[in-house]
């Protein structure tokens, strides 16, 4: 099975667009392929994709729980804790689940046992098909700091197939990071726009230190400024697509259709792009 996460310096630049249209194109192929909406917080494939779900489950967390009358108000739990999920206050142990990282070491330090592991929901996940297509994302319940543990939540959801396609969320952070590990290739969407630039070159370096080889598709790659081709071609990173700027897209979009399926022209960008991931795959 080949892993590809699709993703970006910043939002906007048309990940979900290539993700979407990249598993159709692998669809119409006869590829097995899975599409996986890693962006919990703001999952919009299914809006393109339309999937039938099969069924859901909910994510969730570890967090400590405290049986006051075991406690001796010693102060450890609060002293191991980095992330400032427990504080003493005078006689009385105060727990913040929403900072909770889950690392268990407050009830394992803890002399008296007064603290056990207990479980918060933060998430759930939709798992279905979308014809032929496996699809699995993620939600991430309103109000929630942290996404990784439903973004492994969504992975850990990885059906058998041939192509495995991981819509990642936006950005250089945690979310991220935990939504690339383990990918065999990044496919890094940019735009030739000075921010687009700039985050672009967070995501290289964050990729280059991740040790996770890597390309770019530029999106809307004929409106005029040449620096990011520039940048790529100077740094030696290559540009497996480039998608010019079509109002018909925008138009598609906006309708939740597939580019791939509606505008003239772009079923062999999709399919083109599709063979040069498969070679990589292959080499």
């Amino acid at each position: 099975m080949m892993r590809i996460a699709i993703a970006s310096g910043k939002g906007g630049t048309g990940k979900t667009t290539v993700a979407t249209n990249l598993a159709l194109a692998a669809s119409g192929k006869g590829i097995d392929v899975a599409y996986m909406d890693c962006d919990v917080e703001e999952p919009n494939g299914a809006l393109f994709l339309k999937p039938c779900m099969d069924r859901s489950a909910q994510v969730n967390v570890s967090v400590p729980e405290i049986d006051n009358a075991k406690c001796v108000i010693c102060g450890i739990c609060a002293k191991i804790c980095k992330f400032n999920a427990i504080a003493v206050l005078g006689k009385k142990v105060l727990i913040f689940p929403e900072l909770c990282h889950g690392c268990a070491g407050c009830w394992l330090v803890c002399p008296a046992g007064a603290l056990s592991e207990a479980r918060r929901a933060t998430g759930r996940l939709e798992i279905g098909h979308a014809g032929k297509i496996k699809f699995v994302h993620g939600l991430l319940n309103v109000g929630e700091a942290m996404s990784p543990p439903v973004i492994r939540g969504v992975k850990a959801q990885a059906p058998d197939c041939d192509l495995l396609i991981v819509d990642s969320p936006p950005g250089t952070s945690c979310p991220v990071i935990e939504s690339v590990r383990g990918s065999d290739y990044v496919v890094l969407v940019t735009e030739p726009t000075p921010f687009g630039l700039n985050d672009l070159r967070l995501a290289v370096e964050m990729l280059r230190a991740l040790g996770i080889a890597f390309g770019t598709v530029i999106n809307r790659a004929d409106s005029g400024d040449l620096k990011t081709r520039e940048f790529c071609l100077d740094s030696k990173i290559e540009i497996l697509a480039e998608i010019p700027d079509d109002r018909r897209v925008a138009e598609a979009y906006s309708r939740g259709e597939m580019a791939f399926s509606t505008v003239p022209g772009y079923r062999e960008i999709f399919d083109g792009l599709l063979d040069v991931l498969i070679s990589k795959s292959k080499s």
